[in-house]
């Protein structure tokens, strides 16, 4: 996948702004919390008010993109941010709930461009493979942003940790800017660059927002929850066992077995349905519960983990294989969109079976809303057949969380 031209450096710049993205939720709530001294609360409405703003911005700026094209849409997002992380350290609290809520309705689409582009600079056989990278590239800015935001805090001050942020998204957009990687392929109509995205025709949103779309969206919001709910039941069953300091092991090692089912994934000659990943990511989960201390809490979420890229994956190349051309960004958008309400939504339903209960109903209530979304995708994708799907650079079409500390828009 490396030797597609152009894919190392698309997937390298994606790499830093998705570390940058996926560590904004903690610069900010380090930065309430350390520099404002304000409750963590307090902290949890700043970052849902940015994660709201991707929810909702997501779908508006993938439609811009199949509209005006890719380099007007980084500079309608790349200022915007520019400004927001530099000021900041300045803002009062009110004012920083309000400017969070603004970025991220102009957070810069870089998990969606990644996948445009993917979709558009790859053949029919190599999509799984390349998506499948895209995954563990995913993953692996998981395990480094916001790890590198907590230990950066520790040394310089939580102001000067929310620039550097900023600094890794700007770049990020302006060299996602500079590459123009295209993202229509070349037998599309309007191939190659911004001409060809304002070129292409664009398609009316009932002929492809169908059952079989609407059905991978499922899965994807489905898996977005399930994901945030093992991050909080990691953190409530160490914390009953006297090991919370021990979490950041633990989640380390599900990242880690992630991307190493990404890449084993990517490189088997045969896909598997994505309901089906997504059910047996499901079942794989609920036994986590049983693990009462970190050692067999590392073990019991390996299962989980070597599923968790292969299911994204999946979910991000169906997405981009029922989306004709003209509308792709926009698809991306709702795929954004699905996955940050996932993951805003995952924590408390979880966090309510663990307050009911213990912290092993955690991973067992993850496990269900996995389970129950896989058998959702699969009856609806089974409602009626997709629709026909315009030519792609291979004769079919192509195929992504972002958050968290698992940060929505990092996947």
């Amino acid at each position: 996948m490396l030797a597609v031209p152009g894919m190392t450096p698309l997937l390298a710049v994606s790499l830093l702004a998705r570390a940058a993205i996926t560590a904004d939720a903690m610069a900010l709530t380090m930065y309430v919390v350390l520099a404002l001294d304000m409750s963590y609360a307090a902290a949890g409405a700043v970052v849902a008010a940015l994660t709201a703003g991707v929810a909702l911005g997501g779908p508006l700026l993938g439609r811009m993109i199949d509209r005006r094209g890719l380099r007007t849409v980084l500079s309608a997002t790349v200022v915007p941010q520019f400004v927001f992380w530099l000021t900041v350290p300045v803002l009062p609290y009110v004012a920083l709930l309000g400017a969070s809520f603004a970025a991220g309705l102009l957070m810069v689409p870089i998990q969606a461009v990644t996948r445009q582009a993917i979709a558009a600079m790859t053949t029919e056989e190599q999509r799984r493979a390349a998506f499948a990278l895209e995954s563990v590239t995913g993953e692996v800015s998981y395990i480094v942003g916001p790890t590198l935001v907590i230990l950066c805090a520790a040394q310089v001050s939580p102001g000067v940790v929310a620039w550097g942020v900023g600094a890794a998204i700007v770049a990020g957009g302006a060299g996602i800017a500079l590459l123009d990687p295209p993202l229509r392929a070349e037998d599309e109509a309007g191939a190659g660059g911004e001409a060809g995205v304002q070129a292409a025709g664009r398609p009316r949103r009932r002929e492809w927002l169908r059952a079989p779309m609407v059905a991978v969206l499922t899965m994807g919001f489905g898996v977005a929850m399930l994901l945030s709910g093992i991050d909080l039941a990691i953190v409530a069953t160490l914390r009953e066992a006297g090991q919370v300091s021990w979490a950041a092991l633990v989640v380390a090692v599900f990242g880690v077995t992630s991307v190493v089912g990404g890449l084993v994934y990517g490189a088997l000659p045969w896909p598997m349905p994505t309901w089906l990943l997504l059910g047996l990511l499901g079942l794989v989960t609920i036994p986590a519960g049983l693990a009462h201390d970190w050692p067999w809490l590392c073990a019991a979420v390996v299962g989980a983990g070597l599923l968790t890229a292969p299911t994204l994956s999946m979910v991000s190349g169906e997405v981009s294989r029922l989306a004709p051309a003209g509308a792709r960004g926009e698809a991306t958008g709702l795929q954004s969109s699905a996955a940050s309400a996932g993951f805003a939504l995952g924590a408390p339903v979880v966090g309510t079976a663990i307050d009911a209960s213990v912290p092993a109903s955690g991973f067992v209530a993850a496990g269900l809303i996995g389970l129950l979304a896989a058998l959702t995708g699969y009856l609806l994708s089974r409602r009626s057949p997709a629709a026909p799907s315009p030519p792609s650079s291979s004769g079919a079409p192509g195929r992504t969380r972002q958050v968290s500390v698992r940060n929505p828009t990092s996947r």
